[in-house]
Order: C-alpha cells, then sequence, then structure tokens
C-alpha cells in the first residue's frame, strides 16, 4: 500500500458509529452535530504514518515501511506472507501465534514489530533444513501431534524454545527439584511448561510424547 493511501480501520468505523449515536441522544443542535461529525470524518481519514524497518527472518533480511502500531504478527503474515504463524486469540493466550525471538519463544501477537529490528526471528518456516525437519516436526508428524493444524506451527516452535529451556536448566513449577540440574521431562513436565499453548483438537497426549522423543534428538 502507497503511503499515501488511506486505511479506515474497524475500530475507526466503531468509534464514528459510536460518535454518532452519542450525538443523536445528546439533542445537540443540528449544526454542532455536524461540526462533530466534520472532526471524526477528518480522524478517520487521517493517512497513517509509515517508518522503515529492517528485520532478520528465517536467516533473511527484511526492509519494510511500517506502522509502527504494527504487532509482529500482523507483520509477519501481512506484509512477509508468512502465514504459518496463526492469529487466534490475539490476546496472547492460545500460542498460535508462537515465535522464536533469539531463540526464546513469544506471542508474536502482543509485540510490535518495532521492538524487533536487531533480533533473528524464527518462524515454522525456518526451523526445517531445506528438505529436512526439524527433530520437534518429524517427531509431532510421527505422533500424529495435530488434527486441524491451526495450533501446530505454535505448538511446534513453542516446543523448540521450552527445549531449549529445559537444556539451560530452567524450573518450571512442576519441577520437583530446581537444584539438580535440567528437569527430567515427565508428562507433568511437559505439560506444564507447554501450558500456554492451546490445542482445541485436544491433541495433547500426542503432542506430549512428540515432545518427549524430540527430546533425544535436539
Amino acid at each position: 500500500m502507497a503511503e499515501t493511501d488511506y486505511w479506515i480501520t474497524r475500530r475507526a468505523v466503531l468509534e464514528g458509529g459510536a460518535a454518532t449515536c452519542l450525538l443523536v441522544a445528546s439533542g445537540l443542535p443540528v449544526g454542532a452535530q455536524d461540526a462533530v461529525a466534520t472532526m471524526t470524518a477528518e480522524r478517520v481519514t487521517t493517512p497513517i504514518s509509515r517508518i522503515p524497518m529492517r528485520f532478520m527472518i528465517n536467516a533473511t533480511e527484511h526492509a519494510l515501511e511500517l506502522d509502527p502500531r504494527t504487532t509482529l504478527l500482523d507483520a509477519l503474515r501481512n506484509n512477509l506472507g508468512l502465514t504459518g504463524s496463526k492469529k487466534g486469540c490475539d490476546h496472547g493466550q492460545c500460542g498460535a501465534c508462537t515465535v522464536l525471538v533469539n531463540g526464546r519463544r513469544i506471542n508474536s501477537c502482543l509485540s510490535l514489530a518495532a521492538q524487533h529490528e536487531d533480533d533473528e526471528i524464527t518462524t515454522i518456516e525456518g526451523l526445517a533444513d531445506g528438505e529436512k525437519l526439524h527433530p520437534v516436526q518429524a517427531a509431532f508428524v510421527a505422533h500424529d501431534g495435530f488434527q486441524c493444524g491451526y495450533c501446530t506451527p505454535g505448538q511446534i516452535c513453542s516446543a523448540v524454545g521450552m527445549l531449549d529451556e529445559v537444556r539451560a536448566g530452567w524450573p518450571s513449577h512442576a519441577s520437583m527439584d530446581v537444584t539438580s540440574g535440567p528437569a527430567a521431562l515427565t508428562e507433568a513436565e511437559i505439560r506444564e511448561r507447554m501450558s500456554g499453548n492451546l490445542c482445541r483438537c485436544a491433541a495433547y497426549p500426542n503432542i506430549v510424547a512428540a515432545i518427549r522423543d524430540a527430546a533425544e534428538e535436539v
């Protein structure tokens, strides 16, 4: 979209509609209502300013011009066509948008793209080595760790980040002994560490089995 284009958002439409209803209910004179309506229309059609940004995503550099309010998830999906990361709840509650930033898993729907210009970002599209699947991807296939597949990219990215956390000795709420090094990947440990990723199809038993299997290869 060109820099001079206008973008009417859903929020702007809702705000405009709400303002109109309030004006009608307020009983203001018609002239005053028209003045307020004009100001509302001017606000809706104000051009969006974009700023240049550069990103390193899946070992490839990308240059974009984005509204500074753009989330990392929207930049990946809408501007770069990396649609593996899914928009589920858009509130950081389901984990479908999980990506890796400098090796750590984050909810990309809650993070502004502008925060990550100097970071190494890895999405589900960047985990495989050419035609060779990442061990976690291969384990999900082998154990049928998915059904509809919508949450699977986020599950896999989260599992990759989680296994790195375990190797680094990070404890979880389910860790029985936080002084003895990396926690044993029991079912309870895996479920606790993956609790931020929801599966609407309830494929959790196979997801746990896949992660436990992949942990031996990663």
